[in-house]
């Protein structure tokens, strides 16, 4: 009986480590902003090197022999355009908020039962071992529930 227990909360606390769909879309999608925001990066670098070498052919020295930087009549009439703004990337969340409750569910799970199979059992490693096994099963299962309804809402 305890091995039954022992592999089934084994395997719902590997269930609940499964990759989601939305998780990796979301990811994916974060990759992109980020190279498309490093692209933008390069090309305003590019214009400001571009313009610093058009300062460097257009320098001109006045009679008193001071050089001075000059700018092109057609510069000064047209600037360059600007730059479109970078996307912002999304915010990742921290602690708490980036986990699932699935997650979320397992790590409380497996705190309250360790605590409580410690106390329970007379062996207190043994209990506490057992216990953390049992907590982590059952909050990975009743996080699981939350997440599905949470979808479901969403959709």
């Amino acid at each position: 009986m305890k091995q039954l227990l022992v592999a089934l909360a084994a395997a719902v606390v590997f269930f609940s480590c499964k990759s989601n769909a939305d998780n990796a879309a979301a990811i994916e999608s974060a990759k992109k902003a980020t190279i498309d925001s490093m692209n933008n990066v390069s090309a305003i670098k590019q214009q400001v090197v571009d313009s610093m070498n058009n300062l460097k052919k257009h320098k001109h020295t006045p009679s008193d022999g001071a050089v001075t930087p000059g700018y092109a009549d057609a510069e000064m009439n047209n600037p360059a355009p600007a730059a479109p703004a970078a996307p912002a990337a999304p915010a990742k969340k921290k602690g708490w908020k980036g986990w699932s409750h699935t997650a979320k569910g397992a790590v409380v799970g497996a705190g309250a039962g360790a605590v409580t199979g410690a106390i329970v059992n007379k062996d207190r490693l043994k209990g506490a071992a057992i216990g953390t096994l049992i907590g982590a099963g059952v909050g990975a299962g009743t996080g699981a529930i939350v997440d599905h309804k949470k979808k479901q809402q969403g959709q």
